[in-house]
């Protein structure tokens, strides 16, 4: 097994928007390091967009694939944040949160519609952000005595 050393995210935050018989989807992504940031990043979201509907998102963290979620946000089950999973995986992208503020425009456009609503503004938000590779970086402080270096004074 390969050890993995790098990882790609995306450098900065970035937006995408998409319209579909009257409803409006905001997508924003974010580079995130922690859950801390992600729960930041989702409540801004909803105080600056209050009249919204839904708040849908989708969020990886860390190289070994274990930390993930994607939350529907009321919308009918797998229809919006596994389809939003699915592009930041697509892009082969971790430490991002994407989160896609929905407005409702009347016309309820099904399972099929809302999964490419979902995936596009998520595609258009993600492609939006300039990508870069960071080195996985460890930080470690050693204290010892110097007769353990071997040397004697």
């Amino acid at each position: 097994m390969e050890e993995v050393t790098k990882y790609r995210t995306i450098a900065k935050a970035s937006t995408g928007d998409f319209r579909d018989r009257g409803s409006k989807f905001l997508g924003y992504a974010y580079p995130v390091n922690t859950t801390v940031d992600i729960k930041e990043k989702i409540l801004a979201l909803k105080k600056e967009h209050p009249k919204a509907v839904h708040y849908c998102y989708a969020w990886r963290l860390g190289t070994d694939d274990n930390q993930f979620r994607a939350n529907d946000d009321g919308e009918p089950a797998g229809s919006a944040g596994k389809p939003m999973l699915g592009q930041i995986d697509s892009m082969g992208l971790t430490n991002v949160l994407v989160v896609v503020v929905r407005y409702f425009g009347g016309t309820l456009l099904g399972v099929p519609g809302l999964i490419n609503a979902y995936k596009t503004v998520t595609a258009e938000a993600l492609e939006a952000a300039p990508k870069e590779v960071k080195w996985i970086e460890d930080l470690y402080y050693i204290n010892f005595d110097y007769p353990a270096m071997g040397y004697t004074c």
